[in-house]
C-alpha cells in the first residue's frame, strides 16, 4: 500500500452515516476539493475497509477509511523569487507579514507560488534540511490565501516541533483587525459553538449544530461609521475559516468576503478581498522562553478601506488583550 506515501486513518463516526465517500473526505480536509478526492479515489488511493472504492460510495458508522496521500517529489520543491516581508528571525524561527494573494504550501491546485518556494529562495540551506515528504519545511500554522498578517515558522527540528505544540495546545494569543458589515448593540462580545462542513455548500464551513469542532471567538468594537465597523478579534481556537464563520453568523460579514456574504454591500469602497489581517501574535519563545510579541502592520488596501468608512486603526502598540 505505497509505503513512501504518507497515510492517514480514519473511522467513520455516527453523525457521517449515509455520508458519499468524497463528500466524506472534503469533511475532514476541508482545504482540498471534492474533484481532488475524487481523482485520489479513482486512482485507489482511498480504501474503504481495506478494499478499493468509489466517489459515491455509501458510508457506514465505524467504516475504516485509508488514505495515501499523492504527493509531489521533495525534488521537484524548488525555490523562487517571491516577496517576504520578514518582521521578525533568530536562529529558531522566523516570523513575517504574509500579504494577501500568497498560498502558504503546495497543495492540490497551488503547486508553485507559495510561502514554502519563497522560503527555500530566502534560506535554502536551512528550509530545505526541513523539508519532508509533506513538502512544508517550518511550516506549524496557516493563514487563508486572502488573510494577510503575521505568520510564524520554524527554523530547525526543536523549534519546529515546540511551536507544532504552542498552536496545537492553543498557547499562542492570536489577535486579527476585521473590518465588518453593520454596526454592534454593544462594545465586545462572543462567539461559541461548533464549527462544521456547511451542509449545502461543500466549499464553506458554518455554525452546526452537532458534529463539528468546538470554536470560540471573542472580539471587541473599536470604531464604527458608515454602516461597517472595526473590530479586534481575539481567536482562542484555531478552526477553518472560524472568525470569517463566526462573524458571519451575527450578521456582520467581513468586507470583501464574498464566501460569506461580505460582498456587495452599498459602501464607500469595494475591497478585492477579505478585510481581515492578522495582526499580533504572541506566545513563549521556544528556545529561551521569554514572551515574544509580535506585529504585523496591516497592509495598503486595509488602511485604504478603513480610510474610505472613516475607521482610525489602532496603534502597533496597542495591546493585545482584547477580548479576553
Amino acid at each position: 500500500m505505497h509505503p513512501d506515501r504518507q497515510k492517514s486513518e480514519l473511522q467513520v463516526p455516527p453523525e457521517k452515516e449515509g455520508w458519499r465517500l468524497d463528500l466524506f473526505m472534503v469533511s475532514q480536509w476541508p482545504d482540498y476539493s471534492r474533484s481532488y478526492f475524487q481523482k485520489c479515489i479513482l486512482d485507489h488511493l482511498v480504501f474503504v475497509n481495506n478494499r478499493h472504492s468509489r466517489p459515491s460510495q455509501t458510508l457506514k458508522t465505524g467504516d475504516k477509511v485509508v488514505f495515501l496521500w499523492p504527493l509531489l517529489e521533495v525534488g521537484e520543491l524548488q525555490a523562487e523569487d517571491i516577496p517576504l516581508e520578514i518582521i521578525y528571525e533568530d536562529s529558531d524561527l522566523l516570523a513575517l507579514n504574509k500579504q494577501a494573494g500568497l498560498v502558504v504550501h503546495p497543495a492540490s491546485g497551488n503547486r508553485t507560488g507559495t510561502l514554502v518556494q519563497g522560503l527555500l529562495h530566502y534560506d535554502e540551506e536551512t528550509f530545505e534540511e526541513l523539508s519532508d515528504e509533506n513538502l512544508r519545511p517550518g511550516i506549524v500554522h496557516r493563514l487563508d490565501k486572502y488573510t494577510s498578517g503575521v505568520l510564524v515558522v520554524a527554523k530547525n527540528q526543536d523549534s519546529f516541533a515546540a511551536l507544532k505544540n504552542i498552536f496545537k495546545e492553543r498557547l499562542a494569543q492570536k489577535t486579527y483587525l476585521a473590518i465588518v458589515a453593520g454596526e454592534f448593540d454593544s462594545l465586545t462580545g462572543s462567539v461559541e459553538g461548533q464549527i462544521g462542513r456547511h451542509p449545502q455548500n461543500r466549499l464553506k464551513m458554518a455554525v452546526v449544530p452537532e458534529g463539528g469542532k468546538y470554536a470560540l471567538t471573542r472580539y471587541r468594537v473599536i470604531a464604527a461609521g458608515q454602516g461597517c465597523t472595526l473590530l479586534k478579534v481575539r481567536l482562542h481556537t484555531g478552526r477553518t475559516h472560524q472568525i470569517r464563520v463566526h462573524l458571519s453568523s451575527l450578521r456582520h460579514p467581513v468586507l470583501g468576503d464574498r464566501l460569506y456574504g461580505g460582498g456587495g454591500q452599498a459602501l464607500p469602497c469595494q475591497p478585492q478581498r477579505q478585510m481581515l489581517h492578522a495582526w499580533k501574535l504572541a506566545f513563549k519563545h521556544p528556545g529561551n522562553g521569554q514572551l515574544l510579541e509580535l506585529t504585523a502592520p496591516p497592509p495598503a488596501d486595509f488602511c485604504q478601506t478603513a480610510a474610505a468608512l472613516g475607521l482610525t486603526l489602532p496603534s502597533n502598540d496597542s495591546t493585545t488583550e482584547e477580548g479576553k
